[in-house]
Order: C-alpha cells, then sequence, then structure tokens
C-alpha cells in the first residue's frame, strides 16, 4: 500500500491485519486500511491524514528496498519499447540488481532468464519482484548465480541442451560488451539486444562491439525526464527534473547469410579504389 501525505509524501508499506504504520505524528493501525476503496483517506491517532493507493510500478521501483541502484522508471519505459518486449518474448537478463527491469519484462509478458554474480542482489530482486507481482510468474522468471561474461552456450545455468535461442537481450553491467561479443550464439536472428550504461564511453563501446559484430538497426539513446509546474496561470518547468541515468544502446541480430554478403561488398569497395587508382 502507498500512502501520501497532505505534502505529497510517499510511503510503501505491507499490509498485515495485525500491522501498524508509524510516524512522528501517530501510527495507523494496518486494519483501518483493510477493506477500504482505494484512494481513501486515513488518519494517525494524532490527526495526521494519509490517502491510501495500491502503488502503481513506478512508485513501488522508486521505494521499494534495494540491494542495487535502480533503472529508472523514464528508463524502464524506454527499454520495453527499445527492445520490443511482447507477451511470450524469450528474454536473457544479466545484472539483475534489485529487480525493477525483471519487474517491467515480466509485466509485460516476457519469460526471463537472468543472470546475477551477487546472491544477496539475487535475492533482493526475486524478494522484490514476487513482493509486487506476486507468485504467479515465478515459473517464467528463472534466476541464476552466474557471470554471464563467462557465456551464455547450451550447458550454462539456465541454459538445457535443447534451450531455444532468445528473443531478448538486455544487459544491466558494467562491461555489456563482454556479453554481447558472444551473446549472437544465444540471440536468434532479429532478435534485439540492448544495453543500459552511464558513461559514454561505455555506450561508445557498446557501439563499436555491434558495429563490427553480427548486428544492424544500431542507436543509441537518452532520455531526460521533466515535470511541469501547472497553478492557475503561473506555467513553467519545474526546477527539478531526472535528467541523465544511462545511455540505452540496442541493436538487432542480422541473418547469418549478411556477413558474407558484407565481405563480398567490403571486397567489391577495395577492387573499386585500386581500379581508381590505377585507371
Amino acid at each position: 500500500m502507498l500512502l501520501v501525505d497532505v505534502k505529497g509524501r510517499r510511503y510503501l508499506i505491507n499490509l498485515d491485519p495485525e500491522g501498524e504504520y508509524h510516524s512522528h505524528a501517530g501510527f495507523v493501525r494496518h486494519a483501518d486500511i483493510i477493506g477500504r476503496v482505494e484512494g481513501s483517506q486515513v488518519a494517525t491517532t494524532k490527526g495526521q491524514k494519509f490517502r491510501a493507493f495500491r502503488p502503481s510500478m513506478e512508485d513501488y521501483v522508486l521505494q521499494m528496498k534495494r540491494g542495487a541502484q535502480v533503472i529508472y522508471p523514464k528508463d524502464l519505459a524506454a527499454i520495453l519499447m527499445m527492445a520490443d518486449i511482447y507477451p511470450g518474448a524469450r528474454v536473457f537478463e544479466t545484472g539483475i540488481g534489485s529487480g525493477a527491469m525483471s519487474m517491467a519484462l515480466l509485466r509485460a509478458g516476457a519469460t526471463i532468464v537472468g543472470y546475477e554474480v551477487r546472491e544477496d542482489f539475487a535475492a533482493r530482486a526475486q524478494k522484490n519482484v514476487l513482493g509486487f507481482l506476486g507468485d504467479s510468474v515465478q515459473d517464467r522468471y528463472d534466476v541464476h548465480i552466474a557471470n554471464a561474461y563467462a557465456g551464455i552456450r547450451p550447458g550454462a545455468p539456465g541454459m538445457p541442451e535443447d534451450a531455444p535461442l532468445f528473443d531478448r537481450f538486455v544487459l544491466d553491467l558494467p562491461e555489456p560488451w563482454q556479453v554481447l561479443a558472444h551473446a549472437h550464439e544465444a540471440l536468434r536472428p532479429g532478435g534485439i539486444a540492448i544495453a543500459y550504461t552511464p558513461s559514454i564511453t561505455q555506450a561508445q563501446q557498446v557501439r563499436h562491439l555491434l558495429a563490427d559484430g553480427a548486428y544492424d538497426e544500431i542507436s543509441t539513446t537518452e532520455v531526460l525526464h521533466r515535470t511541469w509546474h501547472i497553478e492557475g496561470q503561473a506555467v513553467r518547468p519545474d526546477h527539478r527534473m531526472v535528467g541523465h541515468t544511462a545511455f540505452l544502446t540496442r541493436g538487432r541480430r542480422i541473418g547469418p547469410n549478411v556477413n558474407s554478403e558484407r565481405a563480398n561488398q567490403e571486397i567489391a569497395s577495395v577492387s573499386n579504389d585500386t581500379d581508381e587508382e590505377a585507371g
């Protein structure tokens, strides 16, 4: 449940029939919230008023307990679109962190095989995901304590010998190019890989790997989020905005015949240059 006070401050709580929410302005019994219509007003023992809502995914991501820094909602939304996530998509995710990206992918209907090198992060992510989406997503969320840099081939964790290729790769780790260097072995032709990188030098290395490898339709995007103050005739941008958080770089896996075509084009280009010099 999300409690919002008169100043817009937000507090995320897990309801328990025997529980209480305590603040400097008194406490609210959870039993006084359970069963009420969403959006109802509740008051503490000292008269502090709150509005009670079910948290949106944005609320939950920003307020939940974290093991690692989360991907912000503005970037989660962009990744879902850029990676073209759809119900039934088979997604490889690495750098699970606190589970924000996993929530977005699962809610969109994807099935995830996830790698995380830190056991405490993986445990926190799974707790957060199940806390928001419930146990029904467990059969679509397969998390392993594993290093994606070492490879994602058949026989790796979560990858039986007969495992189908992935439709999407979503990468949030310091050196995603180390994964992309061999990702084409597990990503189907036409599949999309997207990397979340805080620095432009990381994005640059991702771009170089994608351009030199088995990828096309390559792009890098930065999402800036700015709200506006609108009160009567006073209209202006808010003083605070969520500016740079990361660069989102994507590429599409090309078909097996494209590399030979590219090689032929390069040979033809070299031949033309040689003929022109000779002429």
